[in-house]
């Protein structure tokens, strides 16, 4: 819970306005804050960390949405005694040992470290540069209370995803707002539309793939963009997140000059027994196999950041289904993670959006 009542101002600026009593608590100089959001990562691989950061992600009713009458009972029950095992297994196998983290942790704390010394290059120490998780820590609740008590007077939240889906960018913004709603100074705000169909974003994409395909001998017959995938209800209720892949795969397409035959859009992450968007990711790189195409480049638009989803899920349980079918040569290409490209598109991003702000 976000808690502001009666604190100090962390500021080392803060100081009591002109004329004001002895009393009166120090206010810290006036800045801006961006917070960047990521979906978040469990502190830890072992059964009680992974059962923490699994309850919290599985109740968040925007990435579940049956009754918790229903889904609560077979959560706490079955799953989070199940669940945290092969996770933290999975967890274990991509986990930065020598820092004691998540890649997802290390590669955001690497995105937030080069966006705040370009800001500091842009605005000097007017604009203030903090990342957050959505699960996990740091909380968006811990980061919204720091930036309040540093003079943060106006907020830009950027949530790290380039295509809206409620699982994703909705449930990152609430986070945001239930933050502001502790707050008893509550600053002004913003939030950062989805960026899928930006050309320097779809540039970066393309600079990426024209790189991993360089540095092969032979090249692939077929780049498959593995987007994480939701129930197909949602789509049908409204979510535009499947359009949005769509339109991102167009526009890479057209950025490199291809053709339909040499590339795809796909749909991973699957969880649960109802229909998910498709084709499901690792079922078709198997019939790529099946059907002669033994080649094959995966790439992972929907992440910013290498995560379980794109080191173990695809570099290792969607390449395993692809060679089981016959596949021989399979290239993972690398989210953009703090690729200089990337982190140039973030940064106008979050440019145009201060705008009338700076």
């Amino acid at each position: 819970m976000l808690d502001t009542k009666n604190a100090e101002p962390t500021a080392r600026d803060a100081e009591r306005p002109a004329h004001a009593d002895s009393d009166h608590p120090k206010i810290p100089r006036a800045k801006i804050g961006v917070l960047l959001a990521n979906l978040g990562t469990p502190d830890g691989y072992d059964y009680w960390s992974m059962r923490r950061y699994l309850n919290e992600f599985l109740s968040d009713k925007r990435v579940i949405d049956y009754s918790p009458f229903v889904w609560q009972p077979l959560l706490q029950g079955v799953i989070l005694t199940k669940r945290p095992f092969s996770s933290g297994a999975a967890y274990k196998s991509i986990w930065n040992n020598e820092a004691g983290e998540s890649p997802l942790m290390t590669i955001t704390k690497a995105q937030t470290a080069k966006l705040r010394e370009r800001m500091q290059d842009r605005f000097g120490g007017d604009v203030r540069i903090e990342f957050c998780m959505r699960y996990g820590n740091p909380s968006t609740f811990t980061k919204v209370e720091e930036m309040i008590r540093d003079g943060c007077q106006k907020i830009l939240f950027f949530p790290l995803y380039p295509q809206y889906a409620g699982a994703t960018t909705a449930t990152a913004n609430d986070q945001f707002f239930r933050a502001l709603m502790k707050a008893k100074w509550q600053p002004a705000s913003r939030t950062v539309p989805p960026y899928f169909d930006r050309p320097d974003y779809i540039d970066a994409l393309a600079q990426s793939i024209e790189r991993a395909y360089g540095a092969l001998e032979t090249k692939p017959d077929m780049l498959v963009c593995s987007y994480h995938g939701v129930p197909k209800r949602y789509l049908m209720e409204g979510d535009p997140y499947h359009c949005q892949c769509q339109k991102t795969t167009r526009l890479l397409k057209e950025r490199l000059g291809w053709d339909d035959t040499q590339i795809t859009t796909t749909f991973q992450s699957r969880f649960g027994p109802e229909e998910w968007l498709q084709p499901y990711t690792v079922e078709e790189v198997a019939r790529l196999a099946e059907r002669g195409i033994k080649n094959i480049a995966v790439c992972a638009p929907a992440f910013s950041a290498d995560c379980i989803e794109t080191l173990e899920e695809i570099n290792e349980e969607i390449r395993e289904s692809f060679e089981h079918a016959g596949g021989e040569r399979f290239t993972y290409i690398p989210c953009l993670n703090d690729d200089e490209a990337h982190i140039s598109a973030l940064e106008a991003t979050i440019t145009e959006n201060l705008a009338g702000w700076t």
